[in-house]
């Protein structure tokens, strides 16, 4: 049994020191040994190893390689960068490949650069071990996310693309929303120039819900510039000038970006000058002074003036200019009372609508002048301390009622053009600057006119003539009838009293009816006018004979009977007959009381009453 014992304390021992090279090379060289360990020979059974040797080769394999067997994130380095690919080594028998297209957001990746990785396939057809570093960057990214968030990291974004309302960036692998709003302190016009770029962000909101993720560029930005804009602040003083740039332009005025600090300039402290828009002064980015004009007691609101570093053009009028002078200007602004023309830059008058013409009737200033006209005008009043101006066209041109009265003396004819009406009369207008008025009641010798919409209308032309003048006044009579012979005249002896017309009904009317004689003509007949001989009475449309009754010239009033024709007739009878009766009373030599029985017979039979 010793002996045994013996031998195999010896076999040992030999197997031992047979051995003994080799775990002392692999502990010497552990990098040589694995490298030339064969893997294949051993694993078909064409090499044996023996216990020791294998248990060694174990340590040195857990020691140095990496599991790829879980889906842990292991850190890999950088060996090789080539057109499409990265090459790393995470420490397994072979090498990972990555595109470079997970690393866009890298673009200064280098070799022996630290990145983390997953194993994406453990081996492809070519026995190549293929990597994800953005599966990895997705992993280990929401941890770093709200870490950022939470203690304000900056983080670097690399700016895919434009979405609606924003960019797309990608940070540690999480596809990032960054709003237009939060990309710079001043609006931006050009998103496409951060499209492929690399720049810092802060997270500024996570929705874990739906695994969105918010960043700002400009929180940065503003961070910077929040000391700046302090400083400054505690600097402002009223009346300073600073240089600021134009941030922004809208319709009612520009802000100014002072460093930090915006201010604005309204539109009316942009120029002296009428403006319709501020970007008649300005542009966006143009650099200019401009002076503090006031501010609130925080000073985040800066109202700033640039005209007020130039002087105020009232104050730079040349002296010599005076009331009466002739001055030219542009028309800036017009309204219904008026139009103001600038003469000079930032001075301004006002031309009244009643000073634009010497027409009485007042219209609007639209009538005479348009933005933009370039007017000469006459100054009227000038108050420099008030910085008032008050302006006359019509006032280049003579006054049209100087000569009134040789150009339109009492009785003379001319043709004007009807321009309004009133309830009594007509305005008409015979040239500029002079209107006369024609009363209602001297538009017709004949038609009873109620209203001169009546008689005309409004740019008729009208024969006319002047039947009183007030020159101090400045009035004028005119009558239009008066341009014809008063046709009443003439019918004054064709329809005068007693005279018989023939003429058919008319009409039927209250208290009686009317007959037309002509167009001038229309006489009324008394109900109890209408009688005929045979005791009935006219119906509209007979013909039949008429008297006249009554003729009134100045009211022209005409009144006809058609009973008084019959009722003539044999008031005729009767007289003849008394006559005759005298006669031969006469020759008989009656007695007195035989004649008055007779006078008597004869008057009732006048009276009606036999």
């Amino acid at each position: 049994m010793a002996e045994k014992a013996n031998q195999a304390e010896v076999e040992a021992t030999e197997a031992n020191a047979v051995n003994a090279p080799v775990a002392s090379e692999a502990k010497l060289n552990p990098e040589k040994f694995l490298a030339e360990f064969n893997w294949h020979n051993y694993q078909e059974g064409i090499d044996e190893v023996d216990d020791l040797q294998l248990k060694e080769f174990e340590k040195l394999v857990a020691e140095n390689f990496v599991d790829t067997l879980n889906d842990e994130v292991v850190e890999g380095t950088v060996v090789h960068i080539s057109d499409r690919d990265a090459i790393i080594d995470i420490n397994a028998k072979s090498e990972g490949v990555i595109s470079l297209n997970e690393f866009r957001y890298n673009p200064n990746l280098a070799v022996g650069d630290k990145v983390e990785v997953l194993i994406d396939v453990r081996e492809d057809a070519t026995g190549q071990l293929v990597l994800s570093h953005r599966k990895a960057r997705v992993i280990k990214a929401w941890d770093r996310v709200n870490n950022a968030h939470d203690t304000g990291e900056i983080v670097n974004g690399f700016v895919k693309c434009r979405t609606k309302g924003g960019m797309i960036v990608d940070v540690f692998g999480i596809e990032a929303f960054l709003p237009g709003s939060q990309i710079d302190v001043k609006p931006i016009r050009d998103y496409d120039q951060y499209v492929n770029k690399t720049m810092e962000f802060k997270v500024v909101k996570i929705n874990h819900e739906f695994k969105n993720v918010v960043v700002s560029h400009k929180a940065l930005i503003e961070a910077d510039i929040e000391e700046q804009k302090k400083e400054i602040i505690g600097q402002l003083e009223k009346g300073q000038v600073l240089e600021g740039v134009v941030k922004n332009i809208t319709s009612y005025g520009v802000f100014i970006d002072l460093g930090g600090v915006d201010g604005l300039v309204h539109i009316t402290d942009l120029s002296w000058s009428r403006i319709n828009h501020p970007n008649e002064i300005v542009e966006l980015d143009q650099k200019l002074n401009v002076v503090i004009l006031d501010f609130d007691e925080n000073k985040s609101r800066i109202q700033l003036g640039l005209k007020q570093l130039s002087k105020h053009p009232w104050e730079a009028l040349a002296e010599e200019v005076k009331v009466g002078d002739k001055v030219k200007g542009k028309v800036v602004v017009i309204a219904d009372y008026g139009a103001f023309i600038e003469v000079a830059d930032g001075v301004e008058g006002l031309i009244h609508v009643s000073e634009m013409s010497w027409s009485t009737h007042l219209r609007s200033a639209q009538d005479f002048v348009s933005v933009g006209d370039v007017v000469e005008a006459q100054i009227l009043t000038l108050d420099r301390e008030d910085r008032k101006m008050s302006l006359g066209i019509k006032q280049l041109s003579q006054d049209p009622w100087t000569d009134i009265t040789a150009k339109y003396p009492l009785g003379s004819k001319h043709t004007g053009i009807v321009r309004n009406f009133t309830n009594f009369g007509v305005f008409v207008e015979l040239e500029e600057g002079i209107d006369g008025l024609i009363y209602i009641s001297d538009l017709s010798w004949t038609k009873k006119v109620k209203h001169p919409s009546e008689f005309c209308a409004v740019g008729d032309k009208l024969e006319v003539v002047v039947i009183e003048l007030d020159v101090e006044g400045r009035k004028l009579s005119l009558g239009h009838k008066q341009t014809t012979a008063n046709p009443w005249d003439k019918y004054e002896t064709e329809f005068a009293l007693e005279t018989v017309h023939t003429a058919e009904l008319s009409e039927i009317v209250d208290k009686g009816a009317t007959i037309t004689f002509n167009e001038d003509i229309v006489a009324f007949v008394p109900t109890r006018h209408l009688e005929k001989e045979d005791g009935t009475k006219l119906k509209k449309g007979e013909t039949a004979e008429f008297k006249i009754i009554e003729f009134n010239k100045e009211f022209k009033r005409v009144v006809a009977s058609h009973t008084a024709i019959f009722k003539a007739e044999e008031v005729a009878n009767v007289k003849a007959a008394v006559k005759k009766a005298a006669s031969a009373a006469a020759e008989a030599k009656p007695t007195l009381g035989d004649a008055n029985d007779a006078l008597q017979a004869l008057k009732d039979k006048m009276d009606g009453k036999i």
